[in-house]
């Protein structure tokens, strides 16, 4: 009988993980935890959780009778993806760090990392799956469509692919939870983790204060009339309702106010009212260079469908070439609140092309960038 693969878990002293770590298990694999620390610059019990989170690691390594190595990437983290996250917001963007979390941190220096400790390949807690086909990897979405991370994950290549488990993937949040606390592991009620991938929870004004000056502005409606300031542009995004500070403004109905758009150059934040007030809504975005999960480009114009954020249901579309390897994406109904700096997503059925960083979003014949 052929010794069980040796694979490496990222425990992150959550739920998802701890489970990913049994079932792996209990399949026949030999199985091995690694810890990730991947941020210090302010390491207290106010912001981060690392210590409670290792000690969580660690009993459910106890608890499954693994190994847990724990290793510090906050070097490779600030380099490869905080720099970029300052990066775009310093650029007015919204960025959205998972993405590269997962292609630099998890796939890459954590499987760089397990590869060199001997393992055959690395598992996570993700809910997603993977089908190979013909020899090439194909990323598939997790079956609980409230927890699929496909999104997240688009940015993976086809060696992370052939590297890489995924045991939740058909798998529901409630049922690993049950499967937690049957096997008896201390984290099977732990909340979830929310906040910037590795950083956490946070007051997030304080906090990119802390590295960005804030350039304070005018607020003002489509029209030009100013009706209030906000505290820096990098502050707010796309679609934003709370937090605005707008309230009874003379002249106008007693409604919620949104933001609607960033002048970058004149540094002036765009509001209005209506939730979907037509400078929300785009038909059409460019993207930067897009990663093809396949490795291949797809014919093109390529009828498929997209997602614009996170936990957004499949949009159809129309990608086509653009310049370079960017392309345009036409959608066959207007999407509100498409965001600079976010990821646009595309998929075919339960497969998940790739995707792109979106640079410009076409509000009727205006670009926003």
């Amino acid at each position: 009988m052929p010794h069980p693969k040796h694979v490496i878990v990222g425990l992150s002293g959550g739920v998802d993980s701890s489970v990913a770590a049994l079932l792996l298990q209990k399949q026949g694999y030999r199985v091995e935890g690694l810890f990730m620390k991947n941020w210090e610059e302010d390491d207290t019990s106010d912001h981060c959780t690392a210590a409670e989170d290792l000690a969580d690691a660690q009993a459910v390594a106890d608890a499954l009778g693994i190994r847990l190595h724990a290793i510090n990437f906050s070097a490779e983290y600030w380099d490869r993806v905080f720099t970029h996250f300052l990066d775009e917001f310093r650029a007015g963007r919204t960025p959205n760090p998972d993405v590269l979390c997962n292609t630099e941190i998890k796939f890459k220096a954590f499987l760089e990392h397990a590869i060199d400790l001997g393992a055959d390949a690395i598992a996570t807690g993700h809910y997603a799956r993977v089908r190979e086909r013909n020899g090439s990897f194909q990323l598939l979405k997790g079956l609980d469509a409230d927890k699929d991370q496909s999104y997240f994950l688009h940015g993976l290549n086809q060696y992370q692919l052939s590297r890489a488990l995924f045991p939740l993937g058909e798998l529901d949040k409630g049922e690993v939870r049950k499967i937690a606390q049957a096997a008896g592991l201390v984290t099977f009620a732990k909340r979830d983790s929310t906040g910037i991938c590795f950083i956490g929870e946070r007051d997030f004004r304080t906090f990119l204060k802390r590295y960005l000056p804030a350039q304070p502005g005018d607020m003002r409606t489509p029209e030009g009339e100013t009706i209030g300031r906000h505290e820096g542009l990098m502050y707010y995004t796309l679609g934003q309702r709370q937090g605005l500070g707008i309230g009874g403004v003379p002249g106008y109905p007693e409604a919620p106010w949104f933001v609607v758009d960033k002048d970058l150059e004149n540094n002036i934040l765009v509001v209005a009212q209506g939730h979907n007030h037509p400078r929300l809504l785009s038909s059409a975005l460019i993207t930067g260079p897009v990663h093809w999960i396949s490795g291949e480009t797809p014919v093109m114009p390529l009828p498929c469908s997209a997602r614009v954020r996170y936990r957004q249901s499949d949009q159809s579309c129309m990608v086509e070439s653009h310049s370079g390897n960017s392309v345009r994406a036409s959608f066959d109904v207007p999407q509100r609140a498409v965001t600079p700096g976010q990821s646009v997503v595309f998929y075919a059925g339960e497969i998940c092309l790739g995707g792109a960083v979106i640079e410009t979003a076409f509000t009727e014949s205006r670009p926003r960038d």
